[in-house]
């Protein structure tokens, strides 16, 4: 990450100095990373006709959409919530692409009225309201076709699997040209792209060979039937995998080689949806020692995060690289020892390592999650009434609250205290 006043990122001054200036917990990001992330897969991909759409799911700070707008990017948006940030962050219709399995007649409205780039249906049912909804409005509406390629993935958990048969995503490849058929029939719609995604953390290429093989199988099949006459994009989705635990994340490379490869004879624009490759590991967790203790032969030490701010170790059993960043007391360390690092939060799933060897940590150490720029913030809740941490941005020799810390009176905002009226049936 960019370094603070000369400081390089993994040095503890500049993470102490932000703990200590905006409290714990607290995420912070760094804009370079970013930049960096995104112009690998860029130039990689630069002998193809292309397009970067960050999967917003990921993490929709607004400070990062910015940042990543201003770099070239568009976005990839599964609802009416993440439509309105990308729109406020100021991207224009042609940057969005609208996806997800299940899409609401007021969501499908919102991007109708957005004009977004396309609406990446997943099911017959989806089409044909689709088609309705813009009718409605006078307009025709530029659909892509998920299409599920029914590849194995070895991905780390079977959650973050998407492509695999009997998924709840998009529709079959047996399926996918009665769909077209269905779009060509209808008067307010037009097949503009297929759209595949197979999993996320994938970090070979094979998977992605294997899937599109089976996407262009279904592309030489609509060509066949005349179908193919509005297509103009391949969305091949995301899943760039990066890396937790100090091993590899995908050669980006390797990956253009593939998929120019195969897309490139097509003349298709290709479209690809990174998220986590993208700010996954340009963000860290700040969190302070509360406890350390001692309970039936193992040695726990508690913070004051929880799963609350990052929930993909007890969600997904996720590995995630833990730091002593400073102690107060400034004297060295004592040996590494073995500790369950767990939060404050009343689950037994509350916890950001379990059995891991780790510097000594004690009340008042300062420690930071790295990897935590993706599906930290994104997936955090008010769990056991807790508010949700401030968010920082590092960028070059300063840094920036983007995002303050939410207060108690946040929590119940949207209460009614004293109803006026009851409803009785």
């Amino acid at each position: 990450m960019p370094p603070i006043a000369g400081q390089s990122w993994s040095d503890a001054a500049p993470l102490a100095r932000i703990a200590g200036a905006v409290g714990t917990p607290v995420y912070v990001y760094g804009a370079e990373p970013v930049r960096r992330q995104y112009g690998a897969l860029d130039t990689a991909l630069a002998g193809l006709p292309h397009r970067i759409h960050y999967s917003v799911k990921a993490n929709g700070s607004l400070a990062l959409l910015r940042l990543l707008r201003e770099l070239g990017a568009g976005v990839d948006v599964v609802s009416g919530g993440e439509l309105y940030l990308a729109l406020r962050a100021g991207f224009g219709a042609a940057d969005i692409v609208f996806g997800g399995v299940g899409k609401t007649a007021r969501e499908i409205e919102e991007a109708l009225d957005a004009r977004v780039q396309l609406i990446n249906a997943e099911s017959e049912g989806e089409v044909t309201l689709i088609n309705d909804l813009a009718g409605a409005r006078g307009v025709v509406a530029r659909v892509g076709l998920r299409v599920n390629p029914e590849v194995t993935v070895d991905t780390p958990h079977a959650y973050t699997r998407t492509g695999e048969r009997g998924s709840k995503f998009g529709v079959s490849v047996d399926d996918s040209m009665p769909v077209a058929r269905r779009i060509r029939g209808l008067p307010n719609v037009r097949l503009a792209c297929l759209d595949m995604h197979i999993g996320s953390q994938i970090a070979g290429v094979q998977p992605y060979e294997r899937a599109l093989a089976r996407l262009l199988d279904v592309v030489r099949a609509l060509h066949a039937d005349g179908l193919d006459s509005d297509l103009q994009f391949l969305d091949i989705g995301g899943g760039l995998a990066v890396s937790y635990d100090g091993g590899d994340g995908i050669d980006v490379s390797a990956f253009s080689r593939a998929v120019t490869g195969a897309v490139g004879p097509t003349g298709l624009t290709l479209l690809v949806e990174p998220g986590r490759f993208l700010v996954g590991n340009a963000g860290v967790l700040l969190t302070r020692v509360l406890y350390r203790k001692q309970s039936g032969g193992k040695t726990y030490v508690v913070t004051d995060a929880g799963m609350t701010e990052l929930l993909r170790p007890s969600h997904y059993q996720a590995y995630h690289r833990i730091d002593v960043v400073a102690s107060p007391s400034g004297e060295p360390k004592a040996p590494r020892t073995t500790v369950d690092v767990v939060g404050p939060v009343c689950e037994s799933g509350d916890f950001f390592a379990q059995d891991r060897e780790l510097d000594r940590a004690d009340a008042g150490d300062l420690l930071a999650i790295h990897s935590a720029g993706a599906y930290g913030f994104a997936m955090a809740s008010n769990y056991n009434a807790r508010v949700r941490p401030p968010e920082v941005l590092v960028d070059g020799d300063g840094y920036a609250v983007v995002r303050t810390r939410e207060t108690y009176g946040d929590l119940v905002r949207h209460d009614v205290d004293a109803p006026i009226v009851w409803v009785t049936n």
